[in-house]
């Protein structure tokens, strides 16, 4: 394989293993960056990922790295990480654990300044501190300031004043914090690994009349896929033969599989729980909605918060500061108050441990990968921490009716005959006419006929005819029919509407529904009304985003006002706004952002994209297996499920709070240890203690994240 890219306009892209400290992380982004040939880097912490764009070869990724162990694959290579033993992974810790064991029980037998003492201190340092110290040397002499560099300051400062016991411990108490630091990136990057693991790597294709078993990269759009019961699905496509029932809880946070028949779309990863299916195969491997959310996912946690964005402003000053303030206690007191030189510079270095930033660099991109990670695994795609961090502020929420509130399918909620005709008849009359309409709420009707077995297509229909705007009519044997608005038939009867009917017009016209009369030139015959079903969640969540303090909830649509007002009260929202365009609705967000800053939009993504690229946060319902969705928002519900939403809402709240916390705590542990120095308290041993503890406390706090449910 050659690893050398082709040429300098290219860009490849490479998955790291051992990527666990920020700061090193950092480092190795900018020692790639001043690689020859190298024209620029985009680092992926979160997902282990870089980018290269230039010239640039595998062995000279891994050089750059600033750390050990560092593993560069191309992304498309399978990635299989080998599991090393715990003992040979952290050999140099537990030997290093051991010298200094030694260290202090011959302290105890023959004093801390024996030989033997020193040496068995001096073999712990350099056993466990051996990579640490030449980063460190390496950025001293760059001038390169970062936690790798004050631990080296400290330790080589702590062996010269002859606290070999010490420096020894400082070297041991450090590799845990990596490791806990290691562990904790592991941790939340595991989301993003068992999204990769869903889908198979194989699957059984017929190609012509051959079947086999094959890659899925090797699987070709239009090849059949035949799918068993058990078996998951490893491609996007749609059914082509067969039934069954599927579990899209990996995709959509579905709970409750869903029935798939012929020319219904499977997504890849999904579980197929019955029958036997052929699925056509519809997207390469890299344009699955699998592939799709993994890369957005990985693309959300390369993407800065805004307090991320603020610490890492922070600690760029932050580190230099902390020098110069250690070298100012190890010098000043004795200079200028005759202080002791070794009782200070002793303070000196334990303030530069004290200040190491480790804490405060881990505070925030672990709490971001482990919410987008976590949220991705329920079935909620948020595409950056700045989302994340926004949608914990926001205010007041707007809906889209149609599709949102709704379901988005018009039903027949209403049959209501006013003749001794036969019922069964009229609706067959009726159907037979819509079946030969263009209207939009003809397949309402034709569902209802179809689940009541009203022989439909048996009615003949002479000379029809679609009056533009009010109906339809058509000749059965001798009589002709109508169905249509109310108005066709106040024209063509000859009396007009009676006043009994009217009144039920008006009643289900109140209710939302949308009514049809169906009749003749003598009369109206019966009342058909359809009407867009609420979804049985949505009144529910409503009162859950009161609960939580969302301020106002707004009902955009584009009905008229009877049917928006009908909706809105049946949903619970605050406010009701009917008979919107378009550029309405986006007027609209405009002003609620002017009120209340921050302000969400839920919508399908497509039609409402001014509206949810000009709310806060845009929100698109159903992103599975739409594009459009999937680009457009900035959080996309995957599954049609509103039930998500207060989730996405309790969980950006939740991450915002532990930021806060994190950055609060990684500052004030420290403020409060470097006070110490005052009365000449502080010790390595506090310092060294105090980093680790921060660092701990701060993972532990962000890894809590993953326990949020979302019901």
């Amino acid at each position: 394989m050659n690893n050398k890219l082709e040429t300098s306009e290219e860009k490849a892209v490479y998955r790291v293993q051992g990527f666990s400290c920020a700061n090193c992380a950092a480092k190795f982004e900018k020692n790639v960056k001043s690689l020859d040939g190298v024209s620029d880097v985009q680092l992926n912490f979160g997902a282990s990922k870089i980018t290269v764009f230039g010239d640039a070869s595998i062995e000279e990724l891994e050089k750059a790295g600033a750390f050990e162990n560092l593993k560069v694959t191309p992304e498309k290579q399978r990635l299989v990480e080998v599991k090393e033993p715990f003992w040979k992974k952290n050999s140099s810790v537990i030997g290093a654990l051991i010298f200094l064991l030694l260290g202090y029980f011959y302290g105890q037998l023959n004093g801390e300044e024996s030989v033997a003492t020193v040496l068995a201190y001096a073999a712990s340092m350099i056993i466990g501190g051996y990579h640490l110290f030449l980063t460190g040397v390496k950025n001293l002499i760059r001038f390169q300031f970062d936690m790798k560099t004050l631990m080296t300051i400290a330790v080589i400062g702590a062996a010269i004043i002859g606290e070999w016991g010490e420096g020894a411990t400082v070297v041991i108490l450090f590799a845990i914090s990596e490791a806990l630091e290691s562990y904790s990136m592991d941790k939340a990057r595991q989301s993003i690994r068992s999204l990769m693991d869903i889908a198979p790597k194989e699957a059984f294709i017929r190609r012509g009349t051959k079947e086999f078993m094959i890659e899925i990269e090797e699987i070709k759009i239009g090849d059949i896929m035949i799918v068993k019961p058990g078996q998951k699905i490893a491609m996007d496509g749609i059914v082509s033969k067969g039934a069954s029932t599927i579990n899209q809880a990996a995709i959509t946070g579905e709970s409750v599989p869903v029935a798939k028949g012929i020319d219904d779309e499977v997504y890849a990863g999904t579980l197929n729980e019955e029958g036997l299916l052929e699925v056509r195969v519809t997207k390469h491997v890299d344009d699955t909605t699998i592939a799709k959310i993994i890369h957005l996912v990985e693309e959300a946690q390369a993407e800065r918060a805004p307090s991320q964005v603020f610490v890492d402003r922070f600690a760029k000053y932050y580190t230099p500061l902390i020098i110069l303030v250690a070298l100012g206690v190890a010098t000043i007191p004795p200079l200028f108050f005759d202080g002791d030189w070794n009782k200070w510079i002793y303070q000196g270095l334990a303030a530069l441990v004290v200040g190491c930033p480790c804490a405060l660099v881990i505070s925030t991109p672990v709490a971001i990968v482990t919410a987008i990670g976590n949220a991705a695994r329920k079935g909620v795609l948020i595409k950056g921490g700045i989302h994340l961090e926004e949608m914990g502020a926001i205010k007041a929420i707007a809906f889209d009716k149609t599709g949102t509130l709704t379901k988005g399918v018009p039903v027949v909620t209403d049959y209501l005959p006013l003749t001794d005709m036969n019922s069964g008849e009229l609706l067959a009359i009726t159907t037979a006419l819509e079946n030969g309409s263009q209207h939009p709420l003809a397949s309402a009707i034709m569902k209802k006929a179809e689940a009541e077995n009203i022989p439909y297509k048996e009615v003949n229909i002479k000379d029809f005819t679609a009056i533009t705007g009010k109906g339809i009519k058509g000749q059965v044997k001798d009589e002709t029919y109508y169905v249509g608005s109310p108005q066709l038939f106040n024209e063509i009867v000859q009396n007009g509407i009676p006043t009994t009917t009217k009144e039920m017009i008006t009643g289900l016209q109140n209710q939302g529904k949308t009514v049809m009369l169906i009749g003749t030139a003598n009369g109206v015959l019966a009342l058909l009304a359809v009407a867009d079903i609420v979804r049985e969640n949505s009144k529910t969540v409503i009162e859950k985003l009161h609960s939580l303090g969302i301020q106002r909830t707004i009902m955009l649509t584009g009905d008229n006002a009877g049917t928006a007002n009908a909706i809105g009260s049946q949903v619970g929202v605050s406010d009701i706004e009917a008979e919107l365009l378009p550029q309405d609705k986006l007027s609209f967000i405009k002003d609620l952002r002017r009120k209340y800053e921050k302000v969400a939009m839920v919508g399908d993504g497509v039609n409402d994209a001014p509206a949810l690229a000009a709310s806060t946060v845009g929100i698109a319902m159903g992103g599975a297996g739409t594009d459009t969705a999937l680009e457009t928002a900035d959080i996309a519900l995957m599954a049609d499920d509103l039930e998500k939403l207060p989730y996405t809402l309790q969980l950006s709240r939740k991450a915002l709070s532990i930021i806060k916390q994190n950055i609060t705590f990684s500052l004030g542990i420290k403020l409060v240890a470097l006070l110490l120095v005052v009365p000449g308290w502080l010790t390595l041993w506090i310092a060294i203690f105090a980093d680790m503890g921060a660092t701990l406390l701060v993972t532990l706090n962000s890894l809590r994240l993953l326990k949020l449910k979302d019901k």
